[in-house]
């Protein structure tokens, strides 16, 4: 569905280059701290900004051929825009008659009305959550084959979160061939959601992993000193120097479970993840 491959974008001493890819039917998020590059990631997809190299495809184009049709077929939410201020979701659903083809007006008003968006308030003095769940709506309402979602539950309490990923779910049970390139900051989310995930850094994805293994067999050993000059460290990806000792981050829990069984391990997220990877040290 996406694919990229050294994808460059040069913005002085900042470089995206990045090789992913979001198959058919899987949920796969994007997770790094701010101006790690993800925004910039989208817009290349997008073609929302010029490349300096690489490649991009979507839905099998590349990125530079892609036409009307599949266009259609690509529903985008981004963090740093949105629909006019002055316009209602009356005014809205006008414009989407004559901009998609397959737009889905009797769904789209159902998602409208089944989570309370007034249909002739304008958008200026919708409530964060209100602007949130219409912007997933409205990328959601034209039968598009992929979501591209940077950011949708930012700044929203748990209910509004909630909301959406289950709006999310639906579309995807409604067709197992779509997709959804998402990102966010709430590890939550992303745990709950996504079937892989991407973590970028300083512009290069460090991490690939399914979701359900890195649940299973990531974990955070914490060793005294003396354990940590003699324990296997060939699974330790990062390590972190504190007070105790050390804390450490594995991709083999089970190895050290069974073979040091009075080290502390700690089943380890998506925060323990993005905090050993960009914070810790390499052996």
């Amino acid at each position: 569905m996406i694919r990229t491959e050294n994808l460059k974008k040069v913005y002085g001493k900042f470089e995206l280059d990045c090789t992913m890819s979001v198959k058919p039917g899987y949920i796969t998020g994007l997770i790094g701290k701010n101006g790690s590059g993800k925004t910039t990631l989208f817009k290349s997809i997008l073609g929302l900004i010029s490349v300096d190299g690489g490649k991009a495809e979507i839905l099998g184009k590349d990125i530079r051929k892609i036409g009307e049709n599949e266009k259609q077929k690509i529903g985008v939410a981004l963090s740093d825009s949105g629909f006019s201020g002055y316009l209602t979701i009356k005014d809205m659903i006008i414009v989407f008659r004559h901009l998609y083809k397959e737009f889905d007006e009797k769904e789209f008003v159902y998602q409208v009305n089944r989570f309370s968006l007034p249909m002739n308030k304008k958008i200026k003095d919708f409530s964060t959550g209100m602007k949130a769940r219409l912007k997933v709506i409205a990328a959601m309402s034209h039968n598009a084959d992929i979501l591209i979602l940077d950011e949708p539950t930012a700044g929203l309490d748990v209910i509004a979160r909630d909301e959406i990923i289950d709006l999310l779910r639906d579309y995807m049970e409604k067709d197992e061939n779509r997709s959804i390139l998402i990102s966010s900051h709430i590890s939550g989310d992303i745990e709950n959601l996504c079937d892989d995930i991407y973590m970028i850094d300083d512009g290069k994805i460090i991490v690939h992993e399914d979701t359900d293994v890195l649940l299973s067999d990531y974990g955070i050993l914490k060793v005294d000193s003396s354990m940590f000059e003699n324990i296997e460290k060939d699974y330790i990806l990062r390590y972190i120097k504190e007070g105790y000792g050390y804390r450490c981050l594995t991709d083999q829990k089970i190895y050290y479970k069974e073979n040091y069984p009075d080290v502390i391990i700690e089943n380890a997220g998506i925060d323990d993840l993005m905090t050993m990877m960009i914070r810790g040290e390499k052996l």
